[in-house]
């Protein structure tokens, strides 16, 4: 491999590594706030469109496709995870030629396991969402709207993956603009596609699902042009030995936030079996109520979205006193900001809930939701930012041991209360608790990883 770049090239590839920490932070949240806002509009456009299809049936399927959604994005999130990882120590150790390498391996990785992995879910994920319990019509809407969802998992992955690539490497203002161009296609196709606007035949719960892949599609195409106009992706042959090599590195860091993002379809594949033990309103009620949380994290997310990478970039420059800054002030950011907007969430919950169902006994559970689960709020997003911190000093073998411990040892015993308290608060409220606990423990374990750093440009040992 070459060394490092030096002079300008070098350094505006590293933008994380120079500047004031917090106000690098929040300017790049700031050029992020349209995208978080865009990828909440993906949820609650779907959200909104289906639920005007009327009845149960439609919503709960919603509530279904999402553990099986979120198996698959754990994959694609590991992958990232492992990309971005690993590109942003290249960066901020300069070395230009290797972050080329990087991404280009990383894209033909990824490419390879969505294809893997549309695959197999077209086998066998009829099986899983009948596990959960759905049955009758809103198994049927489930298997409709999936089916749609794995033929297009290669522009979801793509999508997702190219955006946290261009923020990774000091654009996130086109990561930003692909993101919102996304989310208004999907919003447009919606209701052309669901109820059948001219020139669109109606496809039901279909159309929502094709509206998404064909948003993606254009977001993930878009993506891959501007990595190339960059020269971080490159589709010209190089020798398999390189690529086998980059893929190492990737894998070393993808596999254990594979197994930890894992954890959390498992983990909500049990809480809406439990769920599902209150009826299909219930799971309606939930899972309407829980795609409106990605409104109170807009902001947060935001924040979160470059923290890794800036994190990665500084660790990768031995800026070791920046990674503790940026962990101190974005946990400390998110408890403030998040227990304002829980409370606003808690007390304006009865007049949000009849945008988004016309059924009263829907509205009554998302209400519920909406009252309990924001207490939560604040150790959900400083949990994220606290293994964001332990993967970007390479330990996401750590990171893993904290997302098993959170489902495996807290979030599913709690669940199991509620279950057998029969009741859909007590079930709600073991949630809350299990975030709490969760957050207190990867606190500890990134405060430990981050004061043993070494002084500024000592090697780590």
């Amino acid at each position: 491999m070459s060394g490092g770049v030096s002079g300008k090239e070098g350094d505006n590839r590293a933008k994380y590594t120079r500047g004031s920490i917090a106000g690098t932070m929040f300017k790049t949240a700031l050029t992020m706030l349209p995208a978080t806002l865009a990828m909440s509009g993906y949820n609650m456009a779907d959200t909104f469109f289906v639920g005007r299809l009327g009845g149960e049936a439609p919503l709960a399927a919603m509530g279904f496709t999402f553990p099986v959604i979120m198996l698959m994005n754990g994959v694609f999130f590991g992958l990232g995870t492992g990309i971005m990882a690993t590109l942003a120590h290249a960066l901020g150790r300069q070395d230009s030629r290797q972050s080329s390498r990087l991404a280009s391996s990383g894209v033909y990785l990824l490419a390879l396991c969505s294809l893997a992995l549309a695959i197999a879910g077209k086998l066998f994920a009829h099986h899983l969402y009948a596990a959960m319990g759905a049955s009758g019509e809103t198994l049927h809407q489930t298997c409709l709207y999936m089916d749609i969802w794995f033929f297009g998992c290669i522009t979801a992955a793509l999508a997702m993956i190219g955006n946290k690539m261009l923020i990774t490497v000091g654009i996130p203002k086109w990561a930003s603009i692909m993101q919102v161009v996304g989310m208004l296609i999907n919003v447009v196709l919606d209701p052309l596609m669901i109820f059948g606007i001219w020139p669109f035949p109606k496809m039901g719960i279909q159309g929502a699902a094709l509206a998404t892949v064909l948003s993606q599609a254009v977001c993930a195409i878009f993506n891959c042009l501007l990595l190339m106009k960059h020269g971080f992706l490159s589709f010209e042959r190089f020798p398999l030995a390189e690529m086998f090599s980059c893929w190492r590195s990737i894998i070393r860091y993808a596999i254990p936030s594979m197994l930890g993002m894992f954890l959390f379809p498992i983990g909500q594949f049990i809480t809406t079996k439990i769920t599902a033990e209150f009826g299909d309103v219930a799971v309606a009620g939930v899972s309407a109520g829980s795609k409106l949380d990605a409104v109170a994290f807009v902001f947060p997310m935001s924040l979160g979205i470059t923290l890794m990478p800036m994190m990665a970039q500084n660790y990768g420059a031995r800026l070791y006193s920046r990674v503790r800054d940026a962990l101190r002030i974005s946990v400390k950011f998110s408890f403030i900001y998040l227990t304002i907007v829980g409370l606003l969430f808690i007390l304006f919950a009865p007049l949000v809930v009849g945008y988004f169902t016309p059924e009263p006994d829907i509205q009554e559970k998302m209400k519920l939701y909406l009252r309990i689960a924001p207490l939560g709020f604040g150790c959900v997003e400083a949990m994220r930012f606290a293994c964001f911190a332990i993967t970007a000093c390479g330990h996401p073998k750590l990171d893993s041991l904290i997302k098993f411990i959170r489902v495996l040892v807290f979030q599913i015993p709690l669940a199991l209360l509620g279950l057998w308290t029969m009741s859909l608060a007590v079930l709600l409220f073991s949630k809350v608790l299990a975030e709490a606990l969760s957050c207190a423990v990867a606190m500890y374990f990134a405060l430990r990883v981050v004061k043993s750093l070494p002084e500024d440009g000592e090697e780590v040992v």
